[in-house]
């Protein structure tokens, strides 16, 4: 079940926020684990078991290492509960993925038997890591009560696709946020709730549907034309997608009274790469930052061991997202621009207008996407040595005008808040207050979002889950 499919708006939701709101607030944590067992369960039943249980082994290893009063028998603690957690993350979305090369380099032929992934492995295997590294810190000690741990860990509007939640952000929230049961708070969550749904629903799976054109041509087939068309479809598709279940998700958590973090924040307005990336994805960029940049010895090293802990963290980044070269590849490419811009590019494009330092940044970050959409290399690497030719092939592909209409409004809500005036406009949107003049029409707007993307459900038989890799 995905928060895009009409089981879960039709059905599902309406029942779960009815019966959360009518439920004494002692039972609301209950309602909510309950109800996140059966959402994760829906289309992977025997998955849930594996969340379950790593969830109780944690619980326990962290509570053991808590107790320990000598650092090296926490740090034993400590590696035996990410060891846990990374190898089953290393089973389940890696083993086949080395084997597969291991094979392919030495001439092997080790057998390794497909196995599915866990829908959002990635996204709670690194919450629970921050769970236990945090307790490990002493940032926050451990947690007395299971069953709120659990509700932490499978929090139905995160789980599968973030934004990642670190603990001690919303610790409090889990047993105290009737702080957050305001109308103003609930009402901004819904419109957020359908704006997310509008991003996904009818911007992303329209031009989803157009780079999955493009990139299923045959290569020969790919001229400079296709492969622009293809790489922006992708980067609009991937953007809305991704935000637009951000969105959602914030949306939800304060229908239920959390507060989450912000994940996207206008990445394609960015006057550089390292912009861009503390723009983009902000909770995983966070992530890295807590507990490996900052570990490797973040930029307090020389210039050499930066530039190496810049790699690091960016080819790691790049395999979270996925099994494969093309994963690792866009993980460099952004690593190597990061690198650039500490070197020298970062000083050129601020000197630069912007006029010219955000074109730059988007060409830059549109060629990083299609790397990023294409698993076979030959492909990829046909497509930008393509958008560079300046090779038309008459009648090979076509646009339609669909297609054109949707690039133009993407184009126009990436890059609406590009000053500081349409950044505060834009702000009305996602922070609604019955204070705010605009709060009725807005609430109309989001309601008529809600059934709008319903109808493109409905009518595009397009719906994709991008983060069945994730």
């Amino acid at each position: 079940m995905v928060f895009s499919s009409i089981t879960f708006l039709i059905y599902f939701l309406p029942v779960i926020i009815l019966l959360y709101h009518l439920v004494p607030h002692k039972f609301k944590n209950g309602i909510l684990l309950l109800t996140s067992i059966y959402f994760y369960s829906w289309g992977g039943p025997k998955f849930i078991f594996v969340i379950l249980a790593t969830t109780i082994v944690d619980f326990l290893l962290v509570k053991a290492m808590h107790q320990q009063k000598e650092k090296k028998k926490k740090t034993k603690f400590l590696v035996i509960s990410l060891l846990i957690n990374l190898g089953l993350l290393f089973y389940f979305k890696y083993c086949g993925f080395f084997i597969e090369n291991f094979n392919a380099a030495t001439g092997a032929n080790i057998k390794w038997l497909a196995i599915v992934l866990p829908v959002g492995i990635s996204f709670y295997t690194f919450e629970s890591i921050t769970y236990i590294v945090d307790v490990y810190r002493g940032i926050h000690a451990p947690l007395k009560n299971f069953w709120h741990y659990q509700t932490y860990i499978l929090f139905f509007p995160k789980l599968i696709a973030g934004p990642i939640v670190r603990y001690h952000d919303i610790a409090n929230q889990i047993t105290n946020r009737e702080s957050n049961y305001t109308s103003n708070f609930k009402i901004s969550g819904f419109v957020l709730f359908c704006i997310g749904l509008a991003k996904k629903c009818i911007l992303a799976n329209t031009l989803g549907m157009q780079a999955d054109a493009v990139f299923n041509l045959n290569i020969n087939e790919i001229d400079t034309a296709a492969a622009w068309i293809g790489g922006i479809a992708y980067t609009f598709q991937i953007y809305f997608d991704f935000s637009g279940y951000s969105d959602m998700a914030i949306g939800l958590g304060r229908i239920f009274g959390f507060n989450l973090p912000e994940n996207f924040n206008n990445p394609y307005t960015s006057a550089s790469i390292t912009e861009f990336w503390r723009r983009w994805h902000i909770t995983l960029g966070a992530w890295m930052k807590n507990y490996l940049y900052i570990p490797l010895g973040g930029n307090k090293v020389s210039n050499s061991m930066l530039y190496r802990n810049l790699a690091i963290v960016f080819v790691l980044s790049g395999f979270w997202h996925g099994a494969s070269w093309n994963f690792i590849l866009w993980g460099v490419f952004h690593g190597a621009f990061l690198i650039l811009d500490r070197l020298f590019l970062l000083n050129l494009l601020q000197k630069s207008s912007k006029i010219i330092a955000i074109p730059f940044t988007f060409i830059v970050v549109v060629c990083g996407w299609v790397l990023f959409r294409n698993e076979n290399l030959e492909t990829a690497i046909h497509c930008l040595k393509q958008m560079f030719a300046f090779n038309f092939i008459d009648g090979k592909f076509a646009l339609n005008n669909d297609f054109i209409f949707m690039v133009v409004l993407a184009s126009i809500f990436s890059f609406f808040a590009i000053t500081n005036k349409t950044q505060n406009i834009q702000n009305i949107f996602y922070n609604v207050s019955f204070n705010n003049k605009y709060t009725w029409p807005l609430v109309i707007s989001a309601i008529a979002l809600y059934y709008i993307s319903l109808s493109f459900i409905s009518a595009l038989n397009f719906n994709p889950f991008i983060y069945f890799r994730f």
